[in-house]
This record gives structure tokens, sequence and C-alpha cells, in this order.
């Protein structure tokens, strides 16, 4: 396993100890709110790329984690047979397999090591990985992977968080302008700044769930952005 893999995989534990998976429990009203709005964001992504038909993308998922990304394209059309997902933690992967139709493939490790086709997927995504791998050269590193996998008429779909948290050393936030640098020949045709600060969502739904809605119209305190970043000219269609 590469180095930073390993310090990824030290991350997560670290992570784990301090009970964020009790922070992004489903059943926390932040994390309903939060969930609500990406799938928004997610469908009008859809909407304005316009594929012929979501049931026959070919999506890989880097980092997909306890699967529940791969579960709101599933919601949105996607087909499990269609759907990989990749994870460096075996425990996660576990998780994922209890809640995903098994038509859904995962493999294990490091994403550096799989082995795929070039141009093979239409969407390759990441949800909040990018801001775990703390090495420059391994961001750069896998961003060309990923983009190798993508095929000519596809993309790359990309959600994390553009801020670095002051109270947590083991992330770093990733800048717009920093995704662009990584996926250089790519077009990006939709972005979107979302999702309340964390800490933030946290107070505010404790007094009621439409705090969300009401603080998150201010542009400063959304922490992340979900973009696609096409392979081809969208003009030349």
């Amino acid at each position: 396993m590469n180095p930073e893999a390993s310090s990824i995989a030290a991350r997560y534990a670290r992570r784990a100890a301090k009970r964020d998976a009790e922070l992004y429990h489903p059943l926390n009203l932040s994390v309903l709110m939060s969930t609500q709005e990406r799938e928004r964001a997610l469908h009008q992504w859809i909407r304005d790329w316009g594929p012929p038909a979501v049931r026959d993308l070919r999506v890989l998922e880097i980092g997909c984690g306890t699967g529940r990304t791969l579960l709101d394209l599933l919601r949105l059309g996607f087909q499990p047979e269609n759907m990989t997902g990749n994870d460096l933690l075996p425990d996660r992967l576990e998780t994922a397999r209890a809640i995903l139709p098994s038509g859904v493939r995962l493999i294990p490790g490091d994403a550096m090591d799989a082995r795929f086709d070039p141009n093979s997927f239409d969407v390759v995504l990441q949800s909040t990985v990018f801001t775990s791998i703390i090495d420059r050269q391994f961001q750069v590193a896998l961003a060309a992977r990923m983009w190798n996998w993508v095929s000519e008429a596809g993309g790359v779909l990309w959600y994390d968080f553009v801020y670095n948290n002051p109270s947590n050393q083991d992330v770093r936030g990733v800048p717009l302008r920093h995704v662009r640098e990584l996926f250089p020949n790519g077009v990006m045709t939709y972005s979107r700044h979302i999702t309340l600060a964390p800490p933030i969502s946290r107070r505010v739904t404790r007094v009621h769930p439409h705090f969300y809605t009401l603080f998150n119209l201010l542009p400063l305190l959304r922490t992340h952005v979900l973009c696609w970043i096409e392979k081809r000219d969208p003009n030349a269609r």
C-alpha cells in the first residue's frame, strides 16, 4: 500500500475514535437536510448534463465508504449492474455491501492499485475523499488515474469541501481552482457551492430544521462544492 494510502487509513481510524459515525448518522437532522440539498443538486446536474439515459451510464466511485452516494444515484435511476465502488477500508465496504443491491460491484483496496480499463466509466466520482489526502502529489496521481478511467463522453463528478477545518488537522480543504488544476484537460460545466457548514448546521437544526435553509442562504456558510468536469467539449456535441 502506498504510504499516503496508509496515512489516510490511519486518519479515518482517528475519526472513528471521535465518533464521527454518530455525527454523520442519517437520523441526525443536520445530515438529513444536507443530504436532501445534495440530492437536489445531483438532480439538477443530471438535468443540465442531459445524458440519453442514466440507466445506461457506467459509474465508479473512488472511496465509496458505506455506499450512501451510490445509493443516492440508484434513487435517481442509475442501475446496480453498471455501478462499481472502491474503498480503502474493508469495514466500510462491509457496510456498503449490506445496504446496496447485490448487482453493485465493490472492490477493496487502494484506488491507485485498481486495474480498470481506460475509458471504461461514464461517471467517475469522489465524495469527500481528496480532502483526506494531504500529499499533493498523491492527489495529482489519483486524479490522473480517475481521468484515465473516464469515457470520452463522460466526466468526473466531485463533491468535497473547500475550506480547511481548524479543529481537524487530518483534512485539508480543496478549493475550486485546485479542482481545475487536478483536471487540466476537463471542462467544468456544472458547479454549485452547497452544504451548510456542519458545525453550524448541527447547532441550528437542533432549534428547527428549517433554520438549515435560512442560514444556507448565506453563500459564505456553504462549505462544499459539487461540480462536474467533462472529458469533452460540450459544444462539440
